[in-house]
């Protein structure tokens, strides 16, 4: 069976920062028109191309573009919510998926959406091959059944109704700009069905966004008109901006300053789950790591709250297994490893490492993540508790990367990883990170396990989505009990923004996206 290609667009350094001087401060907030919001955000454009987007301009594209369906937040009664598709079903055998579309829906140009354009759109993000289009790989073929019915044929089973509500590559543009180039996008034409599009635009500087006022879910209530982002990269400038009323809503500001945000009358500071988390992977191919029972120890002396503590200021979750909270196959009542010394020394006796090792282990992370930097520390503390000494090193992402896909022989012992699923289902962290690889790219704990491989894949090719999760389940304990990496925490994220500003909807399989229409100012 072929399996997509996993690749992504990391986005694991940081910015320079570049310092931006704002006018005389003042003793009184400003006060914004309440028909506008002023966003003060780190993500840029790199491409207006929504067959090619992957990177920090997916922050806004949801709400220029709309594919068939959205992921519905956590906790919501049903996985899906329906936007330019009303109903779909699904073939038994898991590879015929037909979409009844939305009717009375217009582009930004004027063209009405149709089956053609689903058409249109899709193969034209398939043959760029750029961003996130492994998402389709599946499909093999494209039929407009009549003018508001279209059914895709898979060449093998997959989860299709997670694949086209992705954040990135599942957008859906006119028929007549689906014939463009790429240069025609990258000139700021934006063509989607979304609620909103774009009025003006300075690179790195400044984005304004305008409602659409022929959106097919009409304006009636309170919404803002018109979105001014402000290109800003150093959070302590988002805090003042936020603090005086300059910006409603900021994408970042210091950890150690939420706190005292929330705790302002004119400021707060929401919090929610992200698919974001930490992993650390042992090296399973290096004596001792190729031990189970060495790997297990080290799963016992990591302390776990204090990472949290330490370097995300109490902003993130132990995690549960390796999919993040909130995430379709994610399971709350799998075996999730505490700090336990006693349990951890038991382990290494029964090794027959007593006393530890005499050699350094060494651990590596990407330099520019102050958050790897942080914790790295308090492990390096944790593993010498059982007689493993660890080298820290520090490593800029693309040379971590180059060594982890080497020899495993010569690889780091241990290696931090970040990492976010393209879309809502496990299979692409699983199969990623875990899957027997015959050369490294993603799986950096370099393990094998033939039924782990068999469960995630049939558990991804099954339309039947509580079978899915079982397998999913089954999996993930294979993991946990054999420990190819130990599982640290979720990042949670936080949403700095004004008080009077309300609707603000976290939706983690839409990162950092704030959906502009839902919100509005009191």
């Amino acid at each position: 069976m072929r399996k997509f290609n996993t690749k992504k667009v990391w986005v694991v350094g940081i910015l320079i920062f570049s310092f931006v001087v704002f006018g005389i401060a003042t003793t009184q907030a400003v006060q914004l028109p309440r028909n506008i919001l002023v966003v003060a955000s780190t993500d840029s454009i790199t491409t207006w191309d929504p067959g090619a987007a992957f990177s920090t301009e997916s922050s806004y594209l949801p709400n220029l573009y709309e594919g068939l369906l959205r992921a519905a937040p956590p906790g919501s009664e049903k996985y899906f919510e329906p936007l330019l598709a009303t109903d779909w079903k699904v073939s038994e055998d898991g590879l015929i998926w037909t979409f009844y579309l939305r009717k009375e829906v217009k582009f930004h140009d004027g063209e009405l959406f149709n089956a053609q354009a689903v058409k249109c759109s899709v193969e034209r993000t398939m043959k760029l091959g750029l961003g996130a289009a492994f998402i389709f790989d599946p499909v093999k073929e494209i039929k407009v059944i009549d003018d508001y019915t279209v059914q895709f044929t898979l060449k093998y089973a997959a989860p299709f109704d997670r694949i086209v509500a992705s954040a990135n590559a599942a957008w859906i543009m006119s028929s007549k700009s689906a014939q463009k180039e790429r240069e025609w996008f990258e000139e700021g034409h934006v063509v989607g069905t979304g609620p909103y599009t774009l009025e003006s635009w300075k690179p790195d500087e400044e984005i304004v966004f305008k409602k659409f006022e022929d959106y097919w879910g009409g304006w009636e209530g309170p919404h803002f008109d018109k979105i001014i982002v402000k290109r800003i990269n150093d959070a302590v400038v988002m805090q003042n901006m936020l603090e005086s009323g300059e910006a409603d809503l900021v994408t970042l500001i210091p950890r150690d300053s939420l706190d005292e945000v929330d705790a302002r009358e004119d400021c707060e500071v929401l919090r929610g789950p992200s698919f974001m988390n930490y992993y650390l992977h042992i090296n399973t191919v290096k004596p001792p790591l190729d031990n189970k029972l060495v790997r297990q120890a080290i799963s016992y002396v990591i302390p776990y709250q204090d990472l949290i503590t330490v370097s995300a200021a109490g902003w993130g979750r132990q995690a549960v297994g390796p999919v993040p909270y909130g995430e379709f196959g994610h399971n709350e009542s799998l075996f999730q490893y505490s700090y336990d010394l006693d349990k951890a020394r038991e382990l290494m006796t029964k090794a027959d490492y007593p006393k530890g090792i005499d050699r350094k282990l060494i651990l590596t992370y990407a330099a520019q993540n102050e958050v790897e930097r942080a914790f790295c520390p308090l492990i390096k503390e944790g593993l010498s508790k059982i007689g493993l000494e660890v080298e820290i090193r520090p490593m800029m992402w693309t040379a971590q990367w180059e060594l982890m896909k080497g020899d495993p022989l010569k690889a780091q012992d241990l290696g931090v990883v970040m990492w976010w699923p393209t879309f809502n289902d496990p299979y692409d962290t699983l199969y990623s990170l875990w899957h027997s690889e015959e050369k490294p790219y993603w799986n950096f704990a370099y393990c094998k396990y033939a039924e782990f491989d068999r469960l995630i894949d049939e558990a991804y090719s099954t339309p039947d989505s509580k079978k899915a999760e079982e397998l999913y389940s089954a999996a993930q304990k294979i993991l946990i009990e054999n420990t190819p990496s130990a599982f640290l925490f979720d990042v949670e994220r936080a949403v700095p923004k004004r008080t009077n500003v309300k609707g603000y909807i976290i939706n983690p399989s839409y990162p950092r996206v704030a959906f502009y229409y839902y919100m509005h100012k009191e």
